[in-house]
């Protein structure tokens, strides 16, 4: 967690939900530690219009010598989608230099128990909920880290996992690669779901001592080893990779993914906006050692299940 003497620019943006997705992503790409969106939806199931009213946006950059410069870039970003959608309300923001946030605070304005698939309920560590039959709990406390499950991303990724691990009997046993873990949610995920040996590896330091606290909060610490390491440095075997992560990130990745799959393995892709689901899938379709299985879609968000072949072409 950060120390008491760092400083970081809070960026507050209030848009109509219709935008928050893409802005969100926005934020992402230009390497904020910190995205919270304030319109809540409680269980991603809901029957409603999610689209309609607007929201509150609030992410966290260091205060360092490149902030004035994503600030800047976020600026024209929001300009660019009031003259591309005028017929919604423009987004406003807000940015401002603050000594160490109190992110479970921040968090506790609207992360809640959320079910984000058919047996999986998110929920942080400081709500209560009493599950019911099949129901899955994994518990997070995300810190400064990113993956609650309110993500349509995330959620993709873990209805990927289920349709999966439970079900395909081809594997003894599933090993499992996590890309970019964050706060651990989806190795838990994978954990919970029934894989033997997950390994989990993240950039950020923080987010991995993040993920290794709801580890053991979740009692799959027997499982699950967190690195903090780049995937393209790492070498192992899995019949399932998972990465949620962004289409520039996931095209440099293609082969070394594809060459720690086994065959008959899947490749999780999510984090994938739709405008760039052609280049992504292009990507990794080429050399025709993997083949689509599934495609999972969610409001502007792609998620590909690729499958490696047993054969080669």
């Amino acid at each position: 967690m950060p120390s008491q003497s760092e400083k970081w620019v809070e960026i507050t943006i209030a848009a109509p939900i219709a935008l928050a997705d893409a802005i969100s992503s926005f934020i992402t790409d230009q390497g904020s530690l910190g995205v919270i969106e304030e319109e809540i939806v409680v269980d991603a199931f809901d029957d409603i219009d999610e689209q309609e009213g607007s929201g509150k946006i609030r992410a966290y950059f260091p205060d360092d010598h490149t902030a004035a410069m994503k600030v800047n870039a976020l600026g024209d970003y929001l300009k660019s989608l009031s003259q591309m959608f005028p017929e919604l309300d423009p987004p406003e923001m807000k940015a401002e230099t603050i000594a160490d946030p109190d992110w479970e605070e921040q968090w506790k304005k609207y992360f809640k128990p959320l079910r984000i698939s058919r047996d999986i309920v998110i929920k942080p560590t400081w709500e209560r909920y009493a599950p019911s039959g099949r129901d899955i709990v994994i518990d997070i406390d995300p810190g400064m880290a990113f993956g609650t499950g309110q993500h349509p991303s995330t959620r993709m990724c873990i209805n990927a996992m289920e349709e999966i691990i439970p079900k395909d009997r081809t594997f003894e046993t599933w090993q499992v690669l996590d890309v970019g873990t964050g706060t651990g949610i989806l190795a838990i995920s994978a954990a919970k779901l029934g894989a033997q040996r997950v390994i989990a590896l993240d950039l950020d330091l923080k987010a991995v001592e993040i993920a290794e606290k709801n580890i053991t909060i979740n009692r799959v610490e027997d499982r699950i080893e967190i690195l903090n390491q780049d995937v393209l440095t790492y070498q192992g075997r899995f019949n399932l990779i998972v990465a949620n992560l962004t289409a520039s990130t996931l095209i440099p990745l293609r082969t070394h993914l594809d060459g720690m799959l086994e065959p008959g393995g899947y490749l999780v892709l999510s984090g994938i906006i739709e405008k760039d689901a052609p280049m992504v899938e292009e990507t990794f379709l080429r050399q025709e050692s993997l083949f689509s299985h599934q495609l999972l879609l969610e409001k502007e968000w792609v998620c590909f299940v690729l499958q490696k072949r047993r054969e080669a072409p």
